[in-house]
């Protein structure tokens, strides 16, 4: 039967504005691809990328061109998926966007999720058969630990789909409780935005408000900052405890909205690298870790943390997270530099370690990394299509896939962490 489209995916993809309608179709959902969106085909075979739409369903969608592509704005559900659920949280039938994913139940996520990371190795990677394996289950609730909101009449809330539009929220379904009680209670006045941090095995909290503090209330506690303080010298952080260390993290600096997240990629990147991490060192000479796109020192200071033997160069471009990287590794024989990787000089590395941002590596990065002739690079990607990309580049530059590992970081929504490691190639 037929099912009428829900309010909120009608809202998702709303670019009446800045498209061209083409026509009004019925397609098949083939499968979701990098960025969220439903791989979908018209009958004479034509792609049409349809964001809220699952792999198996016959949707009604209002096709637009747009920036040269065909989009489907779903219209309508004709023949929903066996795995379409209705979204836990109210808010998402209002229209926020935060969760787009809140449709498809937890356990179809992760393998909906590796089948992205897989396809997107294969067509952009030219990876015939590349090894995807998802990596510990996290939970899916109550967990994140760091949000950027807009703020509508003195209160936070997240964006709508694919709009500035801001949904006043009562409750956000996977905030850390001690966030949650911010987003809650928080009161922000003239404020048009607002990033709230929370430690959640420190308690500590605070709240970076954009264009000033002014007029903000919340509970005592809260370390609260305005974005023209930090553009003028101030500093301001909280601390949070990940894999048996006690992190600063700066109100600008990046760290992963979750501890038991960042513990997880830890973990995975450990276990890729254990045989060399762990290998006694002989002669004397040390070995080199080159932390890549280091951020406040996560990678680093957890891996070789109490390790003898090992000796990290960390390079990150944030003067905040290099400030932040140089006091959490003050105990390790750690240099930090501050540069973006295309300007670093890489020293000769034992293994490589990076943490890039959306885009990826980049053929610059990528010349640098291979240029340590590393015989391990282990790549935390934070996009499929990136990951893709660098595959293929690094495979350009010596360097082979052997496996990949998904860390579904982000529950009920489309943003997929991946961690891959590469070896060198004999000659």
């Amino acid at each position: 039967m037929p099912r009428t489209l829900p309010p909120y995916a009608a809202s998702m993809t709303d670019h009446s504005d800045l498209t061209r309608v083409v026509t009004t179709e019925t397609v098949v959902a083939e499968r979701l691809v990098a960025g969220g969106a439903a791989l979908s085909r018209r009958s004479d075979g034509r792609i049409v990328m349809v964001e809220g739409a699952l792999p198996g369903e016959v949707v009604e969608v209002r096709v637009e061109r747009r920036h040269g592509a065909e989009r489907g704005r779903l219209l309508r559900i004709v023949e929903p998926s066996p795995a379409r659920i209705d979204p836990v949280c109210p808010h998402v039938l209002e229209g926020c966007g935060g969760c787009d994913l809140a449709t498809l139940g937890v356990d179809d996520q992760r393998d909906a999720k590796a089948a992205v990371v897989t396809d997107a190795l294969r067509r952009l990677g030219r990876i015939p058969e590349p090894v995807v394996r998802s990596g510990p289950a996290l939970d899916p609730w109550s967990f994140r630990t760091t949000l950027r909101l807009g703020v509508l009449h003195g209160r936070a809330g997240l964006r709508r789909g694919d709009s500035h539009d801001v949904v006043a929220l009562d409750h956000c379904a996977v905030a850390h409780p001690l966030l949650d009680e911010l987003i809650v209670e928080g009161r922000f006045g003239a404020a048009t935005e607002v990033d709230l941090r929370v430690g959640a095995r420190t308690g500590e909290r605070l709240a970076l408000v954009t264009p000033s503090a002014a007029e903000v209330s919340l509970p005592s506690d809260v370390l609260v900052v305005g974005a023209d303080e930090l553009a003028a010298g101030r500093r301001a952080w909280i601390h949070e405890e990940v894999a048996g260390r006690r992190w600063r993290i700066s109100a600008e600096s990046f760290f992963q909205t979750r501890p038991d997240g960042a513990e997880a990629l830890v973990e995975v990147v450990r276990s890729l690298c254990a045989d060399l991490l762990d290998a006694p060192v002989s002669d004397g000479a040390d070995r080199l870790l080159l932390d890549a796109y280091c951020g406040v020192g996560l990678f680093a200071g957890s891996l070789l943390g109490g390790l003898p033997g090992w000796r990290t160069v960390a390079a990150e471009r944030s003067r905040s997270s290099v400030a932040d990287a140089r006091h959490n590794l003050a105990d390790l024989d750690a240099r930090v530099v501050g540069t973006s990787i295309e300007r670093l000089r890489a020293p000769r590395a034992d293994l490589v370690v990076a943490d890039p941002s959306r885009s990826g590596l980049g053929r610059g990065a990528v010349a640098v990394l291979a240029g340590s002739r590393a015989g391990r690079l282990v790549l935390v990607s934070c996009d499929p299509a990136a990951a893709g990309r660098d595959a293929r580049l690094l495979g350009d530059s010596g360097y082979r896939l052997r496996e990949s590992v998904v860390v579904d970081l982000f529950p009920h929504t489309h943003h997929i962490e991946v961690v891959s490691v590469y070896e060198r190639s004999e000659g």
